[in-house]
């Protein structure tokens, strides 16, 4: 596990913290992105909705892809983010649904479709070596 100190405004990503993870691990790794994100300033309910957004792509990981995945939270550019990488088959961000779950005819991709309801940006990137999901929320105060 990788820590960094307290928030600056910086160009280049500050890694706050750095964990691998499996389904025993993610209440913790709940805890320490409250911890962090809450201690870059990260106010309610907006930090409660960053952690839900980050458990449903972090779930997402432990039943899709392999048991877990690699989380690393970094601050950068006033930004808050959390990169979700797994070493499942990768997948694209077509499947995240525009509507609700359901409500279009596909039964997948709720984790997703909450988690971009929930952060300021969401991005999906897969290969042959996995997938990463990125979730950002921009932090308050001057940037």
């Amino acid at each position: 596990m990788t820590t960094a100190p307290g928030p600056h405004d910086e160009a280049s990503p500050v890694t706050l913290l750095e964990s691998r993870f499996t389904q025993d691990d993610l209440p913790r790794l709940r805890m320490l992105v409250a911890q962090f994100a809450d201690h870059q300033g990260l106010t309610e309910p907006r930090r409660s909705e960053f952690i839900v957004a980050l458990d449903a792509v972090a779930v997402n990981a432990v039943e899709h892809a392999g048991g877990g995945g690699t989380l690393v939270l970094q601050r950068s550019n006033g930004h808050l983010a959390c990169h979700i990488h797994d070493v499942g088959l990768g997948f694209s961000a077509d499947v995240v649904p525009d509507l609700a779950p359901g409500l279009d005819g596909r039964a997948t991709g709720r984790g997703l479709w909450l988690a971009t309801l929930l952060t300021d940006e969401l991005t999906i990137s897969g290969g042959p070596d996995g997938s990463r999901v990125t979730l950002a929320v921009r932090l308050p105060g001057p940037h």
